[in-house]
């Protein structure tokens, strides 16, 4: 039984892995003002606890970096491992209700910007590459600090990203069978 029980925690871990990538290169591609690359790490870190949901996390970053984005894009795996603690922890007693989803993303926001901020001004020197660069570009004309602009900007951006994913997983564990739900220990969603 035990054996059985860790295979299904590899095989949803790596199914939340290939979601994280998928998502994040489609949002990507079509340079979306937000990322996409988190809802399995939430998942996962609901389901499992803010261990797997880091680790998650770190190996859709890892992946994601070294096949398709670019190595460069490695340092922001502290964001997702970040996400995945977060996430752990706050619905560790299994008590998840739409408002808390809403909060956490919310926290979410903030935490990630205040992560990624200095390490997107090292690697690309604050822009993105997205329509939010227009934000950082004109917060930096008014006189703001590239901190400042790009902080802006991925608040704006982590706001979509963070509280809209936390609702879809949310909406998501909600909609899991009964079966699962025990399973999970999700009733009380």
């Amino acid at each position: 039984m035990k054996e059985n029980s860790n295979s299904k925690k590899l095989v949803l871990s790596g199914l939340c892995v290939a979601l994280n990538i998928v998502l994040g290169i489609t949002v990507g591609s079509l340079n979306l003002p937000f990322y996409g690359d988190t809802a399995g790490t939430m998942f996962s870190a609901i389901i499992y606890g803010p261990m797997v949901g880091a680790i998650v996390g770190f190996l859709s970053s890892f992946i994601k970096s070294t096949l398709f984005s670019g190595i460069q894009n490695l340092p922001f795996a502290a964001i997702n491992v970040m996400i995945g603690l977060v996430v752990g922890y706050a619905f560790k007693n299994r008590n998840m209700t739409l408002m808390k989803s809403f909060l956490i993303g919310l926290l979410l926001s903030f935490l990630c910007a205040f992560i990624g901020t200095p390490i997107g001004i090292a690697v690309y020197g604050g822009l993105t590459g997205t329509m939010s660069d227009v934000i950082v570009l004109s917060l930096k004309k008014a006189g703001a600090s590239l901190f400042t602009a790009s902080f802006v900007a991925k608040i704006q951006n982590n706001l979509i990203d963070k509280v809209g994913s936390m609702i879809i997983v949310y909406y998501v564990a909600k909609s899991l069978p009964l079966k699962y739900k025990k399973e999970f220990e999700l009733e009380n969603i």
